[in-house]
């Protein structure tokens, strides 16, 4: 769809849309980058305060899979005014404003319509040194791939949506979503990654995918290794996901080697996310020093699922 978009031909465009990356990366000047990105969704739970702090954790995780530093964000809304109170778009704001202040920044506006569906996220603006930017192009073969939040939580959301999620899990899903990645990055780089991405609504696979293509590398997938959270196989199995993450899958398949994995397991690595975590590629050599790092600031998990291979945009999955 976006082949017919001119390609930027400024030599200060440092990553633009050609390698599906998380962000856009502008140089200002020898030593800074400016990273620049937005995105917002509409509600994954109830309340509307969770909503918007979620929404914002989501907005700056692009931020954050650069190795950049968030500088200052502002509000994308949708909201129809005439069918919710306001008093909700309040409490979404709220919300939002009180994750933006978790990461260092400040609101500091932002643009509203009128909408049947609300919607919620953010601009975000950051700050990068040009030289440690991490795209997600640049994987090798031989890396450890980690990942820092567990998987499942499209299926959860769907659960909550349906009235199928048992309150603990609900709790867990949340919890995972409004946490930001900013432990995770900072952590990615005090070691120095080849590349990183979050994942999001394109499931594990998916942006997996992004990023061999834009590596030209492969990847194997340990499914034993894989965190998923709490209740999630249960609901999996009984039919509990959303329609994104059959979408994912049937996407992902002809550059996946499943090996016997079941149906049920290849949704769940395919699940479409609401702020997941960040997707790490490594040295081998330094892998141990990333989990470490991980573990010491805190991140939900630090998990080693795989490693990078030399056979360009495949991935081959196994169950250990």
């Amino acid at each position: 769809m976006l082949r017919s978009l001119p390609v930027p031909v400024d030599p200060n465009v440092l990553v633009g849309a050609a390698t599906a990356d998380d962000a856009a990366v502008y140089r200002l000047s020898a030593d800074q980058a400016l990273v620049a990105t937005v995105d917002y969704i509409t509600p994954v739970v109830d309340d509307p305060y969770a909503f918007g702090a979620i929404a914002a954790a989501n907005s700056l995780s692009d931020i954050y899979a650069m190795g950049a530093r968030p500088l200052f964000a502002l509000n994308v809304v949708g909201f129809p005014r005439d069918t919710l109170p306001l008093d909700m778009l309040a409490r979404i704001l709220e919300g939002g404003a009180a994750v933006a202040s978790e990461a260092g920044i400040g609101v500091l506006g932002g643009h509203s319509v009128d909408d049947p569906e609300p919607k919620y996220g953010l601009v975000a603006l950051g700050l990068v040194h040009p030289d440690r930017i991490v795209a997600n192009a640049g994987a090798q073969p031989g890396d450890r791939l980690f990942l820092t939040k567990p998987l499942g939580i499209g299926v959860l959301t769907t659960a909550i949506k349906r009235d199928l999620a048992p309150p603990a899990a609900v709790e867990q899903a949340v919890a995972a979503m409004r946490t930001l990645n900013r432990a995770a990055a900072e952590a990615m780089v005090a070691v120095g990654p080849h590349a990183a991405t979050d994942v999001t609504g394109f499931g594990l696979t998916g942006h997996l995918l992004e990023m061999l293509r834009a590596s030209g590398v492969g990847a194997h997938l340990r499914l034993a290794r894989v965190p998923v959270l709490d209740g999630v196989w249960d609901l999996v199995r009984a039919g509990c996901y959303p329609g994104g993450s059959r979408r994912n899958l049937d996407h992902v398949s002809p550059s996946v080697d499943w090996g016997d994995l079941d149906d049920a397991e290849q949704l769940v690595l395919a699940d479409a996310q609401t702020s997941g975590g960040l997707l790490i590629a490594v040295p081998a050599q330094h892998a141990e020093a990333l989990h470490a790092e991980l573990a010491a600031r805190g991140t939900l998990v630090a998990a080693e699922i795989g490693e990078v291979t030399a056979e360009a945009g495949r991935v081959r999955v196994s169950r250990e």
